[in-house]
């Protein structure tokens, strides 16, 4: 499990590398935005990468890393392994976004395309990294990767400390286990809702049946969101916390494409599906506001045609 030491020490390891990214207030939601957009890879993925990728083994780290990821966390492991001058290997869709791809490739990070699951990438990872001795950094089901994302939530109590509602997109399950994490660490009394696409509710069933659910298929615009299943850690950490989650709730992706529209017009940020998904949840009512919460904003790693057709 993760711990409260975990925690600190992930954020120590992260100053210099990720960035204490800014909490604003949008009037028109009512509601503060955690503009993880900000990061130097453009997500908060770049937290737990950088966490995990630090505590790996100096001599396992220099054989180089592989990950399996639809975008963020490959960038994130790029970036990374960029920072400590090692190899890395990231294993994506054939369906991933060109500006996600073009993101590892920045960071010298090499792509292996893997079919359209999340399954798939797996699968060609875990083979590529028995043949070529590299550590596996996995996207989400990690303690180190919920460490690092539980930053995310210790940022939050430091800049509103009022704080009585955070809005999560849910993917793997590292962010809102993370955060639920976070919030407990910085003893803060704030309670946690998450937001899947309708096309993969795989904590809200999860949930439901009180174990991890693989879903057969999952789709979405949001590409982040798509997992077929929520980690085993990141379940037993929401399920040692399972009071303060609230809800999850699904959300169609029209309304997640109104949300980035909405986003682009109203703010000015150019936000991905993904990241929009929190924003899309509140602006259908789907979660109740309070009178303090914040959406975190994933990332902003949006293909343009997305603004542009609406700008």
């Amino acid at each position: 499990m993760v711990t409260l030491q975990d925690i600190q020490e992930a954020a120590a390891g992260l100053r210099g590398v990720a960035r204490r990214t800014p909490l604003v207030y949008v009037e028109e939601l009512g509601a503060h935005l955690k503009l993880e957009n900000e990061q130097p890879i453009g997500a908060f993925k770049i937290r737990g990468a950088y966490n995990a990728i630090r505590k790996l083994p100096d001599a396992a780290r220099q054989r180089g890393v592989i990950t399996y990821s639809s975008g963020n966390h490959g960038q994130a492991v790029a970036y990374a392994a960029k920072q400590f001058g090692v190899r890395a290997v990231v294993t994506m869709p054939e369906t991933a976004p060109a500006v996600k791809i073009a993101g590892v490739k920045q960071w010298g990070g090499e792509v292996v395309f893997a079919g359209r699951t999340s399954e798939d990438r797996r699968i060609k990872a875990e083979a590529i990294a028995a043949q070529e001795g590299l550590a596996i950094v996995p996207p989400f089901d990690h303690a180190d990767i919920v460490a690092g994302q539980a930053t995310v939530a210790l940022e939050i109590v430091e800049q509103l400390p009022e704080v009585e509602t955070v809005v999560v997109p849910v993917g793997g399950g590292g962010l809102i286990s993370g955060v639920v994490a976070g919030l407990a660490a910085a003893q803060s009394r704030a309670v946690v809702w998450g937001v899947e696409p309708a096309g993969a509710p795989k904590l809200h069933r999860s949930l439901a049946a009180g174990k991890v659910v693989r879903l057969e298929r999952t789709g979405s615009i949001a590409d982040g969101l798509i997992t077929l299943n929520i980690g085993q850690i990141p379940f037993a950490e929401l399920t040692r916390e399972r009071g303060r989650i609230r809800g999850v709730v699904l959300v169609e992706d029209d309304s997640i494409r109104a949300a980035v529209q909405f986003l682009w017009r109203t703010c000015r940020l150019a936000i991905e599906p993904s990241g929009a998904a929190t924003t899309a949840a509140l602006l259908a009512g789907a979660v109740p506001r309070s009178r303090t919460t914040v959406l975190v904003v994933s990332g902003g790693n949006v293909d343009r045609s997305l603004l542009e057709a609406h700008d």
